[in-house]
């Protein structure tokens, strides 16, 4: 029976239809979005920090604390009146560095805010500790689900790191589609460009410059390094995508025993990637007295002697 037009229509729908809920429930959109949105909360919190604490300097020049939350914690319980803090609360708050910072607070040069204006800062205060709560709640997700997707690959590298490798792939199969020098440079994209449209340096890794492995390494080695992750990583997405055999305990000893093999073997001489292959492949002329001197069209000129 020869199938109509809207019965075409009506079947191909129905098959892009299942496609797509095919291509949602694996979970991978749902990762992407959660690292994305983990990383512009994280942006967006630091940004918020910076101004809290430009903002409280000028009331409590002297106040230094480790932790951004624990300062913004003091700046909502004792950020009104500092002098008034009882020792208590300051040691709930601060633990074994209470005592130094009520010493602070006794030399302190700074005044104490208006109530009006201290309560705008105790609101941004409190939206930061909101944020901090959300970021937390985002991280516990990606914390339990991306090694349920890419066991070999959560593996290998930081869970976060996984999540942002795969939102940079789009998917799961592009990732392991992906040749090894490609996965290298995810994140480094603009660099890419730069070096194409205009001779600049080309990037040596990108997103995977936050390996502890990358960062810690010595200037000519960090690309080295990238260059063995990204390539027991394309295994790694490989097994995750399509054989989904676990092999990370392999690829991570490779890895260690690479990394060593780069150190035992130390810098390069040159410390860096040699650029003379990018240069022109014409040979180079000498100069303009040593060239051989030419007529002005050989060819015309042979035809005349002829005649």
């Amino acid at each position: 029976m020869v199938e109509t037009p809207e019965e075409k229509r009506r079947r191909l729908l129905g098959l892009a239809r299942e496609a797509v809920a095919k291509a949602y429930s694996t979970g991978e959109h749902s990762i992407s979005q959660a690292i994305n949105s983990y990383n512009e909360i994280e942006k967006s919190r630091n940004l918020l920090h910076e101004r809290i604490e430009e903002w409280y300097g000028i009331y409590f020049p002297e106040l230094t604390l480790g932790s951004a939350e624990t300062y913004t914690r003091f700046v909502i319980e004792a950020g009104g009146n500092k002098k008034q803090a009882s020792k208590e609360s300051l040691q709930r708050l601060l633990g074994d560095g209470a005592e130094e910072v009520a010493a602070k607070i006794q030399r302190s040069i700074g005044a104490e805010p208006e109530a009006s204006e201290f309560d705008a800062l105790r609101s941004l205060a409190n939206t930061e500790l909101e944020m901090t709560k959300l970021e937390n709640e985002i991280d516990a997700y990606l914390n339990e689900n991306v090694p349920k997707l890419m066991p070999n690959i959560s593996y290998l590298v930081d869970y976060r790191l996984a999540a942002e490798l795969l939102s940079k792939a789009g998917s799961l199969t592009k990732l392991a589609n992906m040749p090894a020098s490609t996965l290298q440079l995810l994140g480094a994209e603009k660099a890419l460009f730069r070096h194409l449209r205009s001779g600049a340096r080309p990037p040596k890794y990108g997103i995977l410059f936050k390996l502890k492995e990358v960062t810690i390494a010595e200037r000519s080695s960090k690309g080295r390094i990238a260059r063995l992750f990204a390539t027991k990583l394309s295994i790694a997405a490989r097994a995750d995508a399509f054989s989904k055999r676990f092999i990370g305990k392999e690829l991570k000893e490779s890895i260690e025993k690479g990394i060593e093999k780069i150190k035992a073997k130390g810098p390069t001489k040159t410390g860096s990637m040699d650029f003379s292959s990018f240069r022109s492949r014409r040979p180079q002329r000498g100069p303009r007295e040593n060239r051989p001197q030419r007529g002005g069209n050989q060819r015309w000129d042979d035809r005349r002697k002829r005649y």
